[in-house]
């Protein structure tokens, strides 16, 4: 099965990670989250997968430079202009010569939803396409997708206000469409699939929703990506939560020569030639390869990336802290706060909820 992935966005809303890469290629527990994400659809059957990029996208042929992940052949459809969520998939639908049924997934999207059961819904149910719905307590973020008792959507509702509704279903980001839909979509404008495509299929019956209680986040806030990371190290998803790696006591997982002292605490992951000082403190946290942790650092619910330094003294906590970053000693990083690759952060500065470098 062929499958549209959509990763032409700028990720603006985890600057500065992205002020250099794609927030697809940022990693995910070591594993870039595109990676994930092929890898997720080779395991439903997909043996070939169309990216539709716009924003960097030479940073997916570096990563992939055989065109090819595992066992899925690539293609890369780099729109001209930014051609919005519609337009995007019918450019790259196009450009691929796509004319069966295919997936459309959101590249910013981890799921375990079953997707080949997904497939068969809109089989059996002789859809032009379905998408896929997630429950949420809080849906003011979304707009909600109220279904039948057969799947057929009902209606496409705009975002409620805040505590105007209570848990919801709402677009969880993977679409199996018929080559049919593609009629739908104009060429060389911007179309949105949400407001322009959906509605019109919702009008004509021939919209379904499939709704699965799987494991789905949307990683394209700060928290959202950090969450997304300890997920996979608290066991929530099943499964090592990177290649290659182990299991020790107390829930700390490390990979290769990773050097993991007394005051490493679990749920954490520790990558290779990560260095922790024994009187170093470690607690639910994501310490990339090549890290250091000086004594009497704490690193708290936070992801580091590779090559990190925490001096001696220092507090994160809940924060994420791009490639090669330095925190200098007895500083504070706190309040969902994002360092860009390489920032330093001086020595005894208390940072709370700041993105740094602005962009």
């Amino acid at each position: 099965m062929k499958a549209v992935v959509l990763v032409g966005g700028t990720g603006t809303r985890l600057r500065p990670l992205t002020l250099t890469v794609p927030k697809q290629v940022l990693p995910v527990v070591e594993v870039p989250m595109i990676e994930r994400v092929l890898t997720y659809l080779e395991s439903h059957g997909v043996d070939e997968v169309v990216l539709s990029l716009g924003y960097l996208s030479d940073a997916f042929e570096a990563l992939f430079p055989d065109g090819a992940a595992g066992g899925v052949r690539l293609t890369y459809a780099v729109e001209p202009e930014p051609l919005d969520t519609a337009g995007a998939v019918g450019f790259a639908a196009r450009y691929a010569g796509i004319d069966e049924r295919f997936l459309v997934v959101n590249g910013d999207i981890l799921t375990d939803l079953d997707v080949s059961a997904m497939v068969a819904f809109h089989v059996e149910r002789k859809a032009q396409a379905s998408i896929s719905l997630a429950k949420v307590a809080d849906p003011s973020a979304f707009g909600l997708v109220p279904i039948d008792g057969e799947g057929k959507v009902v209606a496409f509702v705009e975002k409620p206000a805040p505590g105007a509704v209570g848990p919801s279903l709402i677009n969880a980001g993977t679409y199996v469409l018929e080559p049919s839909v593609l009629e739908r979509i104009p060429e060389g404008r911007r179309v949105s699939i949400e407001r322009e495509v959906f509605p019109v299929l919702a009008t004509a019956g021939t919209l379904y929703g499939f709704h699965s209680a799987d494991y789905w986040t949307d990683t394209g806030t700060p928290l959202q990506y950090l969450e997304a990371q300890l997920a996979l190290i608290s066991g929530r998803r099943p499964g090592p939560p990177a290649p290659g790696a182990t299991a020790g006591p107390d829930g700390v997982w490390t990979v290769g020569g990773a050097k993991v002292g007394p005051g490493v605490h679990g749920p954490s992951f520790v990558g290779k030639g990560a260095w922790i000082a024994a009187e170093a403190s470690i607690e639910g946290s994501v310490v990339g390869a090549g890290c250091r942790v000086h004594p009497g650092a704490r690193v708290v619910d936070s992801v580091l990336l590779p090559n990190v330094v925490v001096g001696e003294g220092a507090l994160v906590s809940r924060s994420i802290l791009g490639r090669g970053a330095r925190v200098g000693g007895d500083a504070e990083v706190t309040g969902v706060s994002v360092l860009g690759d390489g920032y330093v952060v001086d020595p005894g500065a208390r940072l709370d909820g700041v993105r740094l470098p602005a962009s």
